[in-house]
């Protein structure tokens, strides 16, 4: 029996008893958040699940650092009418960042890994740069390592670019995902620009491959997943029989719901290609604030604040976790989505408490979602937006083209109004200070930072519980 197929054998086995376990535990947590919240969090998944149209989706919410209840919603296969559950399994996207850093973490804390050495101390496999890159750089997007071509949405433009679509199965995923960029030149000296990617965390597996002396996949397995318990959790193998996955789905250009576009992600698991449960994530949310992973230190480091020399724009992100807040509670967490899924993990580290949301279509708003559901469990007042009066004079300061890689947001003047044009779409942006601002009636924010003229420098896109900052160009 070779080694991959001890690993579906044994994984399969212990998923098995480990369904049965967590199906029983979730039951047994239902009472754990009060009435009245779990009241309000149906209420807000009803109205988002009919705004959507989303088929599916499962939540789970983590509180006083311990899982309190799960459970499914909608279909987690259409065509079979087989609902959704607390224990759907679905692609978890980009949270599988946090995994991946969280495994490099612990080797570093046991002085396996040094954060800041090049590359090829463990990874002798990718070709020499003009600079050296360092998995810290890798795990803060400060490598220099391109993302995709085209992106990564609307994923109907994928056939363009083979990554974003990739129908190749890769046995070794680490080996084959950096066939697609190892020979590309880097975009900028590491260290010095924000450019978010996938591809850079497949780079940072083969370093974690070459520090542990391990398959990525079974590092992370032994060091992560075990430890929270995390037992539905696996790589996104198409070809495995993988127990309560869920069908993927998308929409077409009329809006009817349709099998999300093909995609094998055996190439970029580091990055983006695990599949999990609520539950599951929910486990490594508690795992992480209880810190049975790796050690409070080890965690502060993760969940420091990494900043690019050039200040040309970046996303709040340190290794691998973003950063931003609900209300004005800070949360740190990641979103995912890629072909048939939507999802978002956020947590109050303060509060200890955790909300997850995975859905089975791409396209919808599951970071949204988690930032309400998160308000309800931390007992927030909904935010109340009342607009404000503001010296449209002063809105000269603020016009202008603001950019982070390759999004960009226009902020023009018309009349007594500022407008945010995003990819040809105009957004009233409604003032609740001279400086900060709501993107029409969406629950996105804006806030202006400005220098010492008053003119802004950049601004700072509070979304989904993140913060993305984008520098002015114009």
């Amino acid at each position: 029996m070779n080694r991959e197929t001890r690993w579906k054998f044994v994984t399969t086995l212990v998923l098995l008893a480990g369904i049965l376990s967590a199906v029983s535990r979730a039951s047994a947590q239902a009472n754990k958040v009060p009435a009245e919240a779990h009241a309000k969090i149906e209420a807000a998944i009803a109205t988002f699940m009919a705004a959507s149209k989303v088929p599916g989706l499962s939540v789970a919410v983590v509180q006083k650092g311990e899982v309190a209840w799960s459970a499914g919603f909608g279909m987690a296969d259409v065509e079979n009418s087989v609902p959704a559950t607390s224990q759907t399994v679905y692609r978890v996207g980009s949270i599988s960042k946090p995994l991946t850093a969280t495994a490099a973490m612990a080797l570093w804390e046991q002085g396996k890994l040094n954060l800041d050495s090049p590359m090829q101390s463990y990874c002798p496999a990718f070709p020499q740069k003009p600079w050296p890159i360092t998995t810290r750089q890798l795990l803060g997007h400060l490598g220099g390592i391109r993302y995709y071509k085209v992106p990564e949405y609307p994923y109907t433009e994928s056939q363009s670019d083979p990554e974003v679509g990739n129908t190749r199965h890769f046995e070794n995923g680490i080996e084959g995902g950096m066939r697609f960029f190892a020979s590309d030149p880097l975009l900028a000296q590491p260290g010095t620009h924000f450019h978010y990617s996938t591809q850079g965390y497949t780079l940072a597996g083969c370093a974690i491959e070459g520090a542990s002396e391990e398959k990525y996949a079974d590092f992370v397995r032994k060091s992560v997943l075990l430890p929270a318990g995390m037992l539905q959790t696996r790589p996104d193998d198409r070809l495995a029989i993988v127990p309560l996955r869920t069908r993927f789905y998308s929409k077409d250009k009329s809006g009817a719901l349709v099998n999300a576009e093909f995609l094998d992600a055996s190439y970029k698991v580091a990055g983006g290609g695990w599949l999990s449960s609520a539950p599951d994530m929910a486990r490594f949310a508690a795992a992480t604030l209880s810190d049975r992973l790796v050690g409070r230190a080890t965690r502060d480091v993760m969940w420091t604040q990494q900043m690019p020399t050039d200040g040309l724009g970046r996303m709040a992100y340190g290794l691998g976790w973003q950063f931003g807040a609900v209300g004005d509670v800070k949360v740190v967490g990641h979103g995912g989505s890629q072909q048939g899924t939507s999802a978002m993990m956020l947590i109050a580290p303060e509060a200890k408490v955790a909300v997850v949301v995975l859905t089975n279509s791409d396209g919808v708003d599951a970071p949204g979602l988690a930032t309400r559901l998160l308000g309800i469990v931390l007992g927030l007042p909904a935010p109340k937006r009342k607009e404000i009066a503001v010296d449209p004079t002063l809105y000269e300061r603020y016009t202008g083209t603001y950019q982070l890689m390759d999004f960009r947001m226009v902020i023009v003047r018309e009349d007594d109004r500022l407008i945010a044009q995003i990819n040809g779409r105009k957004t009233a942006l409604l003032p609740q200070s001279v400086r900060d601002y709501v993107l029409g009636n969406s629950e996105s924010a804006v806030t202006f930072v400005t220098g010492g003229n008053g003119r802004a420098t950049e601004l700072i896109l509070r979304e989904g519980g993140c913060d993305v900052y984008l520098s002015r160009v114009k």
